[in-house]
Formats: C-alpha cells, sequence, structure tokens
C-alpha cells in the first residue's frame, strides 16, 4: 500500500537525521538539483540544523505563499517541520502555523525542532492529508512541499484542503508536476528520482482536480525543470538509456507552484 511506502521510506529520512546525516529519498540526496539550494541563508539561520536536513521537498512554498500577520497556515506533510517554522515567523504571535503529517518518526523530529527554534505559535497533527483533522473553514493558507503528488487519492486531498479552507483562503503549494505525455516506465523511473514515489500529476489535470474540488483563480507555475542529464546516475543505475529517453523526458517534469482560491 502507498501510505505504508510513504512512511517507510520517510520514516528513514527522519531517522537519518536523527543521527545527524542529511535526510534522503530516492534520488533526493545532498547536492542533487531537486532539494538543493531551496532556502536562502536567512531562512537557514533561523530554523534549527535538523529542519533542514530533513528536508526533501522541491520547492519553497513559505517564500512564495505570501503570508500575513495573524493568519493561520496548515502545511500538508509538514515533514521535519521546516516551512511550519519559516511560516510561523511570517504570521507572528498572533497567527498560527500547524503542521499535518503521518510519520511518527518526522512528527517526533518536528516537535524537537519547534521546542529548540522557540516557535510558540505552532502546533504539529498526526493524521492523513486525505483526512485533515481540523475543523471547516478553519485556515487561510494552505501549504505543502512535494506532498500532495505522494497520495495515492489526491482528488480527495484537494477537496479536504477546499473543505479546511475559510472563505476567500488560498491554496498555495510546491509540487511535482508533469507536463505532456511521457511513457509509462520512464515516467515511473524519473518520478522516483524526483521523489520518494511515482505519482505526479499532468498539469492539466492538476488543474481539472482543483477545479473539480471548488477553487477558482488556478495556476500553475514551473519553478524548476528538469532534463535527463540531470538524473543520468539515477538512471542509468536502473538501466536505462539516458541519451535515448532525452527527446521524451527533458522539459517535461517540474517542481511548480500551484496556486488556487477558494471563492469567498
Amino acid at each position: 500500500m502507498i501510505k505504508d511506502v510513504v512512511k517507510e521510506k520517510y520514516g528513514e529520512a527522519a531517522r537519518r537525521v536523527s543521527a545527524g546525516k542529511i535526510g534522503c529519498c530516492g534520488g533526493s540526496c545532498d547536492g542533487d538539483p531537486v532539494t538543493s539550494n531551496l532556502y536562502g541563508d536567512a531562512e537557514q539561520s533561523v530554523v534549527p540544523e535538523a529542519a533542514v536536513l530533513a528536508s526533501l521537498g522541491c520547492g519553497n512554498p513559505t517564500a512564495l505563499a505570501e503570508l500575513k500577520p495573524g493568519e493561520t497556515v496548515l502545511d500538508l506533510g509538514s515533514g521535519g517541520g521546516i516551512d511550519v517554522l519559516l511560516s510561523a515567523r511570517r504570521v507572528g504571535p498572533e497567527g498560527k502555523a500547524y503542521g499535518l503529517d503521518m510519520t511518527g518518526d518526522m512528527l517526533e523530529l518536528a516537535r524537537r525542532n519547534a521546542a529548540e527554534a522557540g516557535a510558540a505559535n505552532v502546533e504539529f497533527l498526526e493524521g492523513e492529508i486525505e483526512a485533515i483533522p481540523l475543523p471547516d473553514q478553519s485556515v487561510d493558507v494552505i501549504i505543502s512541499n512535494c506532498v500532495i503528488n505522494l497520495s495515492a487519492d489526491k482528488g480527495r486531498v484537494l477537496r479536504e484542503a477546499f473543505r479546511v479552507l475559510k472563505p476567500g483562503g488560498r491554496f498555495a503549494v510546491s509540487d511535482v508536476v508533469v507536463r505532456g505525455d511521457v511513457p509509462a516506465e520512464i515516467r515511473r523511473s524519473v518520478e522516483l528520482w524526483i521523489g520518494c514515489i511515482a505519482g505526479a500529476l499532468e498539469e492539466n489535470e492538476y488543474r481539472e482536480l482543483l477545479r473539480a474540488a471548488g477553487f477558482t483563480d488556478v495556476s500553475i507555475e514551473p519553478t524548476r525543470i528538469y532534463r535527463a542529464e540531470d538524473a543520468r546516475v539515477f538512471l542509468e543505475d536502473a538501466g536505462i538509456d539516458v541519451a535515448a529517453i532525452a527527446p521524451l523526458v527533458d522539459e517535461k517534469f517540474m517542481s511548480a507552484f500551484v496556486r488556487a482560491v477558494r471563492p469567498s
């Protein structure tokens, strides 16, 4: 079951960080073009080192979500807590930052990081992003860092996001998105390199699911576009001829900032 695989892989990543090593999942390890250089020095300096080491995302949603003082923000799949802690600083003491994760080791790590950071306006919740344990219309902004692509039921995730957002609330997530058609086996291999689990949405399908959930003002903005050469070592280890697949892969996989609004 995909949830069990996600728990296993992300739990292992959390344990690596607790042992003083960098979090690693799939092909996304130290120095790769997916997870590297997402956070500036100023951002890294205000959160515990373990929160930085545990970051397995492919974007920086807090830098793009335009959070305002006093807002309530929810991070879906909060991992080691880096985006929750950065959000908490942006919404200030009158605001609140929730992190939701289903992996016990990650929640334990995130709570330690919050305590070390002295973040009083932070709360980490145990649960699944397909069934958010918060009331209807209770948050102003939903963020996520390349986690929705891991869900086996993305439509349900987006419906839940819509449910907990207040009228006028904003959906502002980083995620892995596919552009156009790619042969299934090649697609799976590239997705496994970008993240821990294959399952990214094609961009038009993403838009359709958001609109079906009730969202408006849907937009998808590429933040990093990948080429086969970026994943050469990983793909060659999988027995794939990188030169042969490059025309089928180049610029079809991207990290993107996905925005939408719950109508007022």
